[in-house]
């Protein structure tokens, strides 16, 4: 089929079907599926339970297209009348309108899922609780070596599926892609699923959405359900969900991924004495040392890079990789990335830490780097936080403790109180920039400011990425002043 051919093809390929997009939102989600849809051939109704008012951004982005709208409430109806349903992720799972749509046989999908669904590339694809983001954007790095289309896309505002969709298309270069839990849950309807599936490990999250971790982990399992005996599926020996995986009795060759030597029976990378090593059926090949690489990236970071690696190896075992490679990959923005570097002070952006393990493993990251100034706080996620206040306590001085007001951190300062920590809670971001900018200044010797807030960012901002963007803007005012 020739390119301008497929082109057409996506064009029309929803033939006048009709689409209810569900929650138009104000972060650009439901925007960029309706506008999709449209361009597609699609017919949108877009419904959402906030008013015009309140909507007003996000309407005005899509006046110069003919879309119906239902605002201020749903109709169900318009659940039952459609060919299919696109849902946005603050939508539950539960929602009487989902279930009257599955009753009568309606499609129900997301922006995963209809990427899955149409795209021709070969896929890897990336979930778990902690350093997926990593992960995928360092495999895309590394096979940017050889291919040199591949970006790093799913869960990320720059890279969004559907907008990445309209880049790959035709294209026969891997798509290397985050998905979260809520992505990965229409995920095998699809019929399809990623080549490599990487989970890189799971811990307590998003405990508001699902019924328990079980529930959760099931939500991640979906990455690999539909894949045949020919694909891959990466797990963490070290983490204690693998076991779970197994159960479910992948269909794809099984990997391992270990900062420990894998058992001999095991295929998969692993590390010992400093050196990352391929295995596979008891062979051992040496691949790079990482000692310098642990120094640069914290020791934490050493599990992302041997999901990377390996997520690379199985899919092109002709990309060569060096220890100046791997020293040279990139940073995610808003995790753990160092924004302000002088003889007196770090500053480190480590907005997306949304649960206590991230914080935690920042802390440990930059114990020894100064004294830390630690700023966290946020929305609640119905997560536990004695771990993060036992890391608090032997990492962070009682003074040098900045909370930003929020339910999560009514949590953390009851927690904090447990173990005798007094603490202050701030209401705006502004006034804790400030705050620990004067903590910072008053420390002897190096200081590191650590904003990682344990905690979801909804009840001030509109996502992580915002509050980051916030961060950063206030630290660059204030820092000068």
């Amino acid at each position: 089929m020739t390119e301008k051919k497929r082109i057409k093809l996506h064009k029309n390929m929803f033939n006048n079907q009709r689409a209810l997009v569900m929650g138009i939102g104000l972060h650009g989600g439901g925007v960029a599926t309706t506008s999709w849809l449209i361009r597609h051939g699609a017919k949108v109704t877009a419904t959402d339970k906030r008013d015009r008012i309140v909507l007003a951004p996000s309407l005005r982005a899509l006046k110069h297209l003919s879309v119906r709208y239902v605002l201020g409430r749903h109709e169900l109806k318009d659940f039952i009348s459609h060919d299919m349903v696109v849902v946005n992720p603050g939508v539950p799972r539960e929602s009487e309108y989902l279930a009257a749509a599955k009753k009568h046989n309606v499609r129900i999908e997301n922006d995963a899922s209809l990427f899955f669904r149409y795209i021709s590339s070969p896929i890897i694809a990336v979930t778990g609780t902690r350093g997926k983001t990593t992960t995928t954007l360092w495999i895309a790095a590394l096979l940017k070596k050889k291919y040199k289309n591949v970006l790093p896309s799913g869960n990320t505002p720059d890279n969004a599926f559907l907008k990445e969709f309209e880049r790959v298309k035709g294209k026969s270069d891997p798509i290397v892609a985050e998905m979260s839990s809520w992505q990965l849950e229409l995920l095998p309807v699809s019929g399809r699923a990623p080549h490599i599936a990487v989970i890189t490990n799971l811990y307590p999250d998003h405990l508001n959405r699902y019924k328990g971790m079980k529930d959760y982990a099931n939500a991640k399992a979906n990455i690999f359900l539909d894949q045949h005996p020919d694909d891959f599926l990466i797990l963490n020996h070290d983490n204690e969900w693998a076991s779970h995986y197994l159960k479910k009795k992948p269909k794809g060759i099984v990997l391992y991924f270990s900062t420990r030597a894998l058992p001999k029976t095991k295929n998969g990378a692993f590390i010992s004495n400093g050196v990352m090593y391929f295995q596979f059926d008891g062979v051992q090949q040496r691949l790079v040392n990482v000692r310098h690489f642990a120094k640069a990236h914290g020791e934490h970071n050493l599990q992302n890079l041997l999901a990377a690696m390996l997520a690379v190896k199985l899919f092109d075992p002709s990309v060569s990789i060096s220890e100046r490679d791997i020293l040279h990959l990139p940073s995610p923005r808003m995790r753990e990335e160092v924004t302000v570097n002088t003889k007196k002070l770090i500053v480190v952006n480590d907005s997306c830490a949304t649960s206590p393990d991230g914080t935690i493993a920042a802390l440990e990251r930059f114990s020894g780097y100064g004294n830390i100034v630690l700023i966290a706080g946020g929305t609640d996620k119905s997560l536990l936080f004695d771990q993060l206040a036992k890391a608090i306590k032997k990492h962070v001085a009682p003074t040098n403790l900045v909370l930003l007001a929020g339910s999560a951190t009514k949590k953390m300062t009851s927690e904090l109180a447990k173990l005798h920590m007094s603490t202050t809670a701030y209401d705006t971001l502004r006034a804790c920039v400030r705050e620990a900018l004067a903590l910072a200044s008053a420390q002897k010797g190096k200081t590191v400011i650590l904003f990682s807030p344990a905690a979801a960012s909804f009840e001030k901002f509109l996502h992580e990425f915002d509050r980051g963007e916030q961060f950063n803007k206030l630290v660059q005012k204030l820092h000068k002043k």
